[in-house]
This record gives C-alpha cells, sequence and structure tokens, in this order.
C-alpha cells in the first residue's frame, strides 16, 4: 500500500478527531528515506504560541539617538528568540543578508536549557531535544534571508554531525557553501590524552546555489601576473593596437629565439605601446575571447624585458578567496583574545564563550565584501559581539550596515551584558586600565522585548494587534520619526498616527472611520512619492475605493491581516474554540465600530 492509499484510509477512520487524523497523516509525510529522524519535543514557548501572537514593543528610555539623523538604527529585541523570530518575520522577511549564530553546544555541562530545565548527558532525549530546537528555529531564519543571504553557524563536536544534517535538509545540500575551522584557542587544556581540542567548526550555507559567487577574505596584493603558463597548450593570441606596453626602447620588434613568446607579426613601439595589432604564439592562460573582454574590463599586458614574456595587470584588484582555516593568518583572534575584549566593558557579569569582534567581521564581510549596507542578524546574541562587529566595520569602510540581535534575559544577560556592551560601544568607555575608548557614535540602539496579542481572530483582538502593531511597522519601514500632524492639522493619536524621516512617510488609520477624512486631504495635498498607509480592517479590504483619487500618492496596507498571513506561515493553525460564537464576535464588532468618534483639532491648536 503507498502513502496516497494510507492517508485516505486515515481520513475515513472513525472515533478520532479531525485534529487527530491531520497529526497522523502528518508523521506520514514527514517519513524520510534518508536524513535525520528525531522524535519532536513540545517546546513551551512555541506551545504559548497557540493561543497568543508575538509582538515587538520599544523600551524608548533604553533607546540610545546618534544625533547623526544618517546613522543606522540597530535593534536589540529581549525575549526568546523563536517569539522574537516570528515577529520578525512580518518585518524582515527575505531581507536579512547574514546570519551568524553561536546556539547552544549542547555539551551537557548546563549549556543548553529546555523548558527551564538544562538537557544533562544522561537526557535520553538529548540531541532530540536540540534538533527540534534548532530546526524550529532555523527554518523561520530561511524566510528571512534575502535571496543572496547567508548563514554561518558557530559549532562544536557534541552537534556538528546532525547539524549538518540538520542545515542541509533547511537549507538544501546543494546550498552548503562549506565548513569553516576557527582557532579558537592556542592553549588548549591539556586535560585529555586523546585529543587537544584548538579548532571550532563554523558551517557556512547560501540561500541558493549562485555558482559564480565570489567568496573574499580582502584583495590580492598589487601587481602583474604572468599569461604564460609551460603547462598549458601552445594557442594564438591577437593584440588590439595599444594593448601591449612596453619597458623597452620604441622601435620595431620581430621574433628572436631568445623570446618565451613567438611573433608572428613585426611589433612597432611608439611610446612603449605598441602602435599596431599583432599576433603571437604562446603557451597562454587565457583564450582570444579571455582576453577580449580583459581589454574591454581595462586589463593590458606588459612586456618588461627583451625575454618577450608577457603578463598582465587588471584595472581593478583581484579578491583573495578565503580559506577554510580561520586564524591569526588572517587577523581573526581567539575566544582568549574575546575574554580581552569583554573584561575591557567591565561588566557586572563574565561571559566565558564570547567570540572575538575579528572573527563576525571577517564572517560578516566574505559574502559581501563589495557591499557595505547589508542586514545582519543574530538570534543567539549573548554579549553582544555581533553589533560591536558591525558598528566597528562601518566605521572602518564608511558602511551603514545594519544589526539586529536577540537574546533573553536569562539571568539578566539581555539588560547587563548585551545592552551594556553596546552602550559603551556607542558611547566610548573606559577600561579597567584607564585607557579612553572612544565611542561609535554615529549608530543609533533602539530596545524592544517581545510581548503578547491574543491569537484568537475577535474583532476585538484584531483592533488590539493593530494598535500593538506600530513599533513593527516602524522596524519594517526603518522610519521612527513621528510627527504630530499629518497634512498641517494635529491627530489624535486613538485615530492615526504619521511618521516622515525626510525618506519614507508612513501613516497609520487605527480607526476605519477615519479612512474618509485622510483621503480628502490628500487630494488637496503635494506629496513627495508615496505614503505607505496601513489600514484597520476587519478583513483585507484596504479602502482602495477610498483612496481612488489619490492611489498614486499613496501605499495601501490593511492591517492586521498581513501579520496574520506572515505568522501563518511560521506557527502551527490555532485549534478552533468551540465556546466562541460567531454572534458575539459580531455584536462586538458593531458595538466598538459605533463607539470611536475620529476627528481632527482645529489646524495648529491643541485637541
Amino acid at each position: 500500500m503507498n502513502k496516497t492509499e494510507l492517508a485516505g484510509k486515515i481520513k475515513l477512520l472513525e472515533g478520532l478527531t479531525e485534529d487527530e487524523k491531520s497529526a497522523l497523516l502528518g508523521l506520514l509525510h514527514e517519513q524520510k528515506k534518508y536524513g535525520l529522524i528525531w522524535e519532536d519535543k513540545p517546546e513551551d514557548v512555541e506551545q504559548k504560541l497557540e493561543d497568543e501572537l508575538p509582538i515587538l514593543k520599544e523600551v524608548k528610555e533604553r533607546a540610545i539617538i546618534s544625533d547623526d539623523p544618517s546613522a543606522p538604527n540597530h535593534i536589540l529585541i529581549e525575549g526568546d528568540n523563536f517569539h522574537a523570530l516570528t515577529a520578525l518575520t512580518y518585518t524582515h522577511q527575505g531581507k536579512i543578508d547574514v546570519i551568524y549564530i553561536d546556539p547552544p553546544y549542547n555539551t551537557g555541562n548546563k549549556d543548553f536549557i529546555y523548558n527551564d530545565s538544562f538537557v544533562d548527558k544522561e537526557d535520553g532525549y538529548r540531541h532530540s531535544k536540540w534538533l527540534s530546537f534548532m530546526s524550529k528555529r532555523l527554518k523561520i531564519a530561511k524566510q528571512l534571508l534575502s535571496e543572496n543571504g547567508v548563514i554561518f553557524i558557530s559549532i562544536d563536536d557534541n552537534e556538528q554531525a546532525q547539524l549538518k544534517l540538520l542545515c542541509d535538509d533547511v537549507f538544501g545540500e546543494n546550498n552548503f557553501v562549506g565548513s569553516y575551522f576557527w582557532k579558537r584557542t592556542s592553549t588548549p587544556p591539556a586535560l585529555s590524552y586523546k585529543i587537544r581540542r584548538k579548532l571550532e567548526y563554523i558551517l557556512c550555507y547560501q540561500i541558493r546555489d549562485i555558482a559564480q559567487r565570489t567568496f573574499a577574505q580582502g584583495f590580492v596584493d598589487g601587481g602583474d601576473a604572468p599569461l604564460l603558463n609551460s603547462g598549458n597548450p601552445l594557442n594564438i593570441l591577437e593584440f588590439p593596437k595599444g594593448a601591449v606596453h612596453f619597458n623597452l626602447p620604441d622601435g620595431n620588434y620581430s621574433f628572436k629565439d631568445t623570446y618565451k613568446i613567438k611573433l608572428l607579426d613585426t611589433v612597432n613601439v611608439v611610446n612603449n605601446k605598441n602602435s599596431n595589432y599583432f599576433r603571437a604564439e604562446g603557451n597562454f592562460k587565457w583564450s582570444q575571447i579571455n582576453l577580449n573582454e580583459e581589454v574591454n574590463n581595462g586589463t593590458y599586458f606588459l612586456i618588461k624585458s627583451k625575454q618577450f614574456s608577457i603578463r598582465y595587470q587588471k584595472s581593478t584588484k583581484a579578491t583573495k578567496v578565503p580559506s577554510n582555516i580561520i586564524d591569526e593568518n588572517v587577523n581573526v583572534g581567539t575566544n582568549e583574545d574575546a575574554q580581552k575584549e569583554i573584561t575591557n566593558f567591565n561588566l557586572s557579569q563574565s561571559f566565558d564563550y564570547a567570540k572575538p569582534t575579528s572573527l563576525i567581521s571577517f564572517l560578516s564581510k566574505m559574502p559581501f565584501w563589495d557591499n557595505n549596507k547589508i542586514k545582519i542578524l543574530d538570534f543567539f546574541a549573548g554579549s553582544g559581539t555581533t553589533l560591536h562587529a558591525t558598528m566597528q566595520l562601518n566605521k572602518d569602510d564608511g558602511g551603514r550596515r545594519q544589526c539586529i540581535l536577540v537574546t533573553n534575559n536569562e539571568n539578566n544577560i539581555c539588560e547587563e551584558v548585551t545592552y551594556m556592551r553596546s552602550k559603551k560601544v556607542i558611547q566610548g568607555y573606559t577600561t579597567p586600565k584607564g585607557e579612553e575608548v572612544e565611542g561609535l557614535k554615529n549608530n543609533t540602539l533602539r530596545y524592544y522585548r517581545t510581548d503578547f496579542v491574543p491569537r484568537e481572530q475577535t474583532n476585538k483582538n484584531k483592533r488590539a494587534l493593530m494598535a500593538a502593531a506600530t513599533d513593527l511597522l516602524c522596524i519594517k519601514n526603518d522610519v521612527y520619526t513621528e510627527q504630530n500632524t499629518f497634512g498641517g492639522r494635529k491627530l489624535k493619536p486613538n485615530a492615526a498616527r504619521y511618521f516622515d524621516n525626510g525618506k519614507t512617510q508612513m501613516l497609520l488609520i487605527y480607526n476605519e472611520l477615519a479612512v474618509e477624512a485622510f483621503a480628502s486631504m490628500l487630494k488637496e495635498m503635494e506629496v513627495e512619492g508615496k505614503i505607505k498607509i496601513y489600514v484597520f480592517s476587519n478583513n483585507r479590504y484596504a479602502y482602495n475605493d477610498n483612496f481612488e483619487n489619490v492611489l498614486d500618492k499613496v501605499e495601501l496596507c490593511a492591517l492586521p491581516a498581513a501579520i496574520y498571513d506572515a505568522y501563518k506561515k511560521v506557527l502551527k493553525p490555532q485549534k478552533v474554540k468551540e465556546n466562541v460564537s460567531q454572534e458575539s464576535i459580531s455584536e462586538e464588532y458593531v458595538f466598538e465600530k459605533t463607539q470611536g468618534e475620529i476627528d481632527f483639532s482645529e489646524e495648529g491648536g491643541e485637541q
């Protein structure tokens, strides 16, 4: 019997609820011929979202705002990373370029907590719990990556093999870039009689297979390179007029036995360049097509001596493809260096397993060596190294990279370590030795906590989600500057809020009764670009008819439907509540709708 026939029989079984049938069908289709199979272990943070939806709520008193209005906005989220990642599926789906994570290694030595309990070496479900934990988060992370996105994951021997198979399944085996080996320490402990571990793994996957994509650790030093290679077959190339530079006197040159190439034409050199087209035979590395492309790209050729050994010089710098060994040879530090960095901040807590900023900088630049405006995410943020590295990179090359950190607040780590380190990096600090370190002031940091609203889609809950979505929308559109007026008239916050930072305009309409008033105002307004308008709707209707005459000025979105749609991609379907009647929902909707009186105060006056 095949799976299709078996699935049909399951659907006809009596005595089972629809949920039980769905669970059986899920198990049937999840079976694999090859790969990891583990027992999925329920997780409290996931079960919480059966009845609630996560949102992000700003802790405004912890914001660190740069005087530079163009400074990148970085985000620190305090909360469980499963909840935070779910919220980010609405704000950042397909927008993250680099993810770096340093998850718990599951050593059994109190480094991995599952459902509020440490997982020790004797736990029979130790690996299953870790795989369940990681799988849920990596699947969401995949949705956040941009079309050129890359993820780096630090790991050691405890879960490296399982992680590789898991990532093959989540990201695709063809998208595996490789395993890098980071030199974690120069002085490994000498307690083992079998192996002294100096290296840790860093697995790298890209979101899609890009055959010709270049990872780079920097640029090749300047200079020229030989066009000849004795191992290549003989080939004839034609060199255009002016393509070859000569360190020889001007004049005519014909073939001699002492030449490294065989000249098939006499070369006339004027002002140290060939004034005529000529052909040559030799063991050339390139074909004629390659040569023509290089000439069009500005590459020129050199003949430095009477041996006529031809070389080439590219007009742009060539990149160095990185080795799979990451150590001091590429200016990356060790765990000992990370400890020194942490000590300099004089924090209230120690942090034994931080990564050095040089490692995160190196990894972040490798896939985006030619782009310094990327978005970086670390959802196991720990001590905040990833944000520190991002801000330092921005200072070094004038970039505008943005970074999102997520960490829980177990033992106050988010407040006392992650936040305090980031604050000191931005504002400047004094080391325990009395050294003054200048702050990286051209950065803004905003602090958020995960919060929750009821998941059941009653009208009351929809309005609650709409009201709570303001911070999500500011993050999504990277616009935080609120204006008290719109079109010269002061707004009532219960009706609408307006944000404008000079680049992006965003209007949030919380009560649909205000729609017509805004549509009428927009007819008379001159608008540069388009205003993003998010309007409350009990369904998916964004009031396009009301804005029909100003559609060239606006981008409309109905909320909270757009948020529900994003969350639906990562959350399990909610069980239907049998005790909620459609009549009560309808009455509630009518009652609330008739309550709100939406108006504007007089122009220039107070509410």
